[in-house]
């Protein structure tokens, strides 16, 4: 075992600013002095992999060029809004102050075309986050980047990062996200056929409904599967996965072949190791997971859930491309019991202080109403309408009850929760969280970071369809 500063030492390192997925710790960006960038919010032709694609990016590439720092230091980042549309930037799972959280009306004027606009505050915990625009349906495009903060006090075990961006695709197919969403407010969506148990099983945790979107590509790091990114490993190395859901409408099943995944952390919180074969990943969620390189190359597999296709990112070994029927193996993993996030442990040092919930907000979670609206309570998201109060100082308890045949991944800002599992124990410490069809999960949360804290669906087109509200307390 060795801490963090040795392991950084004899290392190979990569050079600052590299592109996502093939990441490695970097001393030269976990000093203690501010990190100044720059975020160009701007149109531009991408390359997927042979398929060319104009979208809106940060800079030059999808996912948008990495930032890494460490826990404990400033980040300054300058968003230059070059788009023809207001645009903003959320540090999805930090929790900082409020003005610095990028919701437009909530906590931001939003950033209008040709506008900048100067973020800037200190990161406070250490893990895998992911930074991206909430500003209209531009998360379903390609204004999204990892954010990786470092623990220099964190004893590894291994020797090597690899982060792995998931996303499903269609901007510059022939449509674009704002086309869709017309298209699906137009048609709207029959009301979704009740089933028993809403459809979850052991092997189909989240329902037999994959989402409302049809998606032609689904990718990691930018690349389809035609022409996946290849990293080079040798055999026994041990990676540190960083798994990030970037995607739109699209949670994924995440395997290797022949490959065990040691699950250690969720949404940046540590947890009980856990081994899995396969875990689900809802939009918005991350987990990090130790694995062991073996003697033959293996795909990374993203496996969409109730939608056909995959994405993929090849890990070689002796310059060898992989030897595995890659259609077997997606159909072996969705008939797997795989492994949801909000069912582990929390690491003792992260699990909440005991202490019985002084407020009480249940959050009734409901559509397709009307067409194509999906509110919560019985309203659209309306700010600054139509808060739910809060005090500060307070251990508040939300009960997520979805009333809908649809699953919702829920994401609080500012804040992390503790999920709490059916017998009353806690679980993971998480800032986004599946809910099943005809569900109900409960989590808590310390009211420590006072403000306007929207939560809602990270579906994109549901969140857009009015799937939100806000809890609002001052100090």
């Amino acid at each position: 075992m060795l801490d963090r500063r040795e392991f950084l030492m004899l290392s190979a390192l990569g050079a600052a600013g590299v592109a996502a997925g093939c990441s490695k710790p970097s001393s030269a960006r976990s000093g203690t002095a501010p990190l100044d960038i720059s975020l160009t919010a701007r149109e531009a032709d991408i390359d997927l992999g042979g398929v060319t694609v104009r979208t809106w990016v940060w800079g030059d590439q999808v996912p948008g060029k990495e930032i890494r720092l460490r826990k404990g230091q400033e980040l300054s980042a300058r968003l230059a809004n070059r788009l023809p549309a207001d645009t903003t930037v959320h540090w999805h799972g930090l929790a900082i102050p409020n003005d610095m959280d990028g919701v437009p009306v909530l906590t931001q004027a939003a950033v209008k075309p040709g506008q900048d606009f100067r973020y800037h505050f200190t990161v406070p915990d250490a893990g895998t986050y992911w930074a991206h625009s909430h500003f209209g349906l531009q998360t379903d495009r390609g204004l999204y980047l990892p954010l990786i903060i470092e623990d220099p006090d964190e004893r590894v075990d291994y020797d090597d990062e690899l982060v792995v961006v998931l996303d499903d695709w269609i901007d510059g197919t022939g449509t674009n996200p704002d086309q869709v969403f017309a298209n699906l407010q137009k048609t709207g969506m029959k009301p979704m056929e009740t089933t028993p148990d809403g459809g979850v099983t052991p092997t189909s945790p989240i329902g037999d409904d994959g989402g409302d979107v049809t998606y032609p590509y689904f990718i990691i790091n930018g690349k389809v599967p035609a022409d996946a990114q290849t990293v080079d490993y040798r055999p026994g190395q041990r990676i540190r996965l960083r798994v990030i859901n970037a995607g739109g409408d699209t949670a994924f099943r995440v395997a290797i072949p022949d490959t065990t995944l040691k699950v250690t952390q969720t949404d940046g919180f540590p947890a009980v190791p856990q081994q899995a074969d396969s875990v689900i990943l809802g939009m918005g969620e991350r987990f990090d997971a130790i694995i062991t390189v073996g003697q033959e190359s293996a795909p990374v597999v993203a496996v969409p859930e109730n939608k056909k296709g995959y994405a993929l990112l090849n890990l070689r070994v002796n310059g060898k491309a992989p030897a595995v029927d890659i259609d077997k193996f997606v159909a072996a993993v969705r008939g797997q019991v795989v492994l949801d996030t909000a069912s582990m442990k929390p690491a003792p040092e992260v699990t909440l202080p005991p202490k019985a919930p002084q407020q009480v907000l249940d959050l009734h979670l409901a559509g397709p109403v009307n067409g194509y609206t999906w509110p919560i309570n019985g309203r659209l998201y309306d700010p600054p309408n139509n808060p739910m109060g809060a005090t500060a100082g307070q251990r508040v308890r939300l009960r997520l009850i979805n009333e809908s045949m649809m699953f919702h991944p829920i994401h609080l800002h500012g804040h992390t929760f503790e999920v709490q599992g059916p017998d009353g124990s806690p679980r993971a410490r998480k800032d986004t969280v599946l809910v099943a069809p005809l569900r109900t999960v409960e989590v808590d949360f310390d009211t420590d970071n006072p403000g306007n804290w929207i939560i809602h669906c990270h579906n994109t087109y549901h969140l857009e369809a009015g799937m939100a509200t806000f809890i609002q307390y001052e100090p």
